[in-house]
């Protein structure tokens, strides 16, 4: 069985996707090559996916091209009511190097700031496989509420101001059990289990 190559050093995402992943061999791509700056200039979470997996596949050495596949993954989240914001800008809202809080709280600002106490909004992912065979993209969206304060301590990114349809707690609030049940993450990585049925 090929190896899976984490095109991500983010250790929320690495835990993630190990956990989901637990009958394959999952690496992050620094345990095997140096780190490395990703240019993501792509205009869509697919295109950053891609431009991230191929640049991680191209270090590889060729023993390693041939036994593994690469597996990127390019998310965020959008209010349609702010315009479409942060979107692929998700991660670096409040600047280049921006923590999860600082961009969690200058969304929280922006809401204020348009006297929004809760709007629609929704978590996009995307992941890109890209191996000896080719490449692939898959999406998993989750939708519901965010909210202009931050309640809870789990999760990461958004998740203490994201209310998931249905349900009144944040993300931050609910158990990982139950966010793992719907998040966008976990439907985008079970439409890439079932793509690497085929590899």
């Amino acid at each position: 069985m090929k190896k899976i190559i984490l095109a991500s050093s983010n250790k929320g995402k690495v835990r993630e996707i190990k956990e989901f992943c637990q009958n394959f061999e999952v690496v992050a791509f620094s345990e095997i090559i140096p780190k490395f700056e990703i240019i993501e200039d792509g205009k869509s979470f697919k295109e950053n996916a891609i431009i991230k997996a191929k640049a991680i596949y191209e270090k590889l050495d060729e023993k390693e091209k041939l036994n593994s596949i690469v597996l990127a993954d390019d998310s965020g989240i959008t209010v349609p009511a702010l315009g479409n914001i942060p979107g692929i800008y998700s991660a670096r809202f409040a600047g280049e190097e921006a923590s999860d809080k600082d961009n969690l709280y200058k969304l929280i600002d922006e809401l204020k700031a348009n006297k929004l106490k809760t709007t629609p909004a929704y978590y996009t992912a995307c992941m890109a496989i890209v191996s000896n065979s080719g490449e692939n993209t898959v999406h998993g969206w989750m939708h519901g509420n965010v909210i202009d304060e931050a309640r809870g301590e789990n999760g990461f990114g958004y998740d203490p101001m994201f209310l998931p349809k249905g349900y009144e707690k944040t993300l931050g609030e609910l158990d990982n059990e139950i966010k793992a049940e719907f998040s966008h993450r976990v439907k985008a990585l079970g439409l890439v289990k079932l793509l690497l049925k085929t590899y």
